[in-house]
């Protein structure tokens, strides 16, 4: 597989945005021989500064799935699934992100000198959208998890809230790091341990403090059909509709033969018997 990069390279919507978003390139080997064929995977090194918080920000991605994250405040490298492997040793440790660090912020007050000059640059922004769902399938009364998925996030500052029942909820909250997508823009997850019960109403308050804009995405659950009780009346169903076809084939079976004997009468000229 090939990778493909632009060491420090900004794109213009960025740059209308007061952020820098930096694609750095991680050393790879390179082959003796390079195949002549398209490049398969992109392994990508994602980082972010800007004024609002998060002030910056460093991912690892490989394709469109997020590997590591950066947790600049403790200055570690931490993987993406809680369970995944850790940071290889030797590769692009803590002390070494100063550099780039450094680099984005000095293209961010350059750009946003740039931006703000004599011919400014509308500002791009991303309307956030919202979703939210189960992350196990639906069982009223027990354990499960919910699952709010944000896109279209530009610039990487959002706060994300839970409601119950126009409640807010804070226990069994957690948000995941901003995740670069390919658009230049960003993903973000929540996740809220719930036990679903009939009634009730949670809601995903998505809220851009910037512009003061709020996004809301409600989940309801819907009571699911025991499976007993719909194969029950699954099989009713057929069953009725069994013998109403055989109804409806045997009264065309009897229609048919009537016409039959009418028309036997009608040639021999005499009128069928009465009882």
């Amino acid at each position: 597989s090939g990778h493909t990069c632009n060491e420090h390279a900004c794109s213009r919507r960025v740059h209308a945005q007061r952020v820098c978003v930096c694609l750095l390139c991680p050393p790879v080997p390179h082959p003796l021989s390079v195949p002549a064929e398209p490049s398969l995977h992109t392994l990508s090194e994602v980082l972010f500064c800007q004024p609002d918080t998060p002030t910056l920000g460093l991912s690892v991605a490989f394709d469109s799935e997020q590997l590591f994250s950066f947790d600049v405040p403790n200055s570690q490298w931490l993987p993406q699934l809680p369970d995944g492997p850790s940071w290889p040793a030797g590769i692009e440790q803590p002390h070494e992100l100063l550099h780039d660090t450094s680099l984005c912020q000095e293209l961010l007050d350059l750009l946003t000198s740039i931006a703000t000059g004599p011919l400014p640059m509308p500002e791009a922004k991303g309307i956030p959208v919202a979703d939210v769902f189960l992350q196990q399938p639906l069982q009223l009364g027990y354990p499960n998890t919910l699952v709010c998925m944000v896109g279209n996030i530009f610039p990487p500052a959002i706060t994300i809230r839970w409601q119950r029942n126009g409640i807010p909820v804070t226990d069994g909250v957690t948000h995941l790091t901003y995740i670069p997508a390919e658009d230049l823009g960003f993903m973000r997850f929540s996740y809220l341990a719930v036990t679903p019960r009939s009634g009730d109403v949670y809601a995903c308050i998505v809220t851009r403090e910037r512009d003061n804009i709020s996004v809301v995405a409600y989940w309801v659950p819907q009571d699911p059909i025991p499976s007993d009780v719909l194969a029950t009346a699954v099989c009713g169903a057929v069953t009725a509709l069994g013998i109403l076809l055989a109804l409806l084939g045997l009264g065309l079976l009897l229609s048919a033969r009537r016409r039959g004997m009418w028309g036997q009468w009608r040639q021999q000229g005499r009128p069928p018997h009465t009882h």
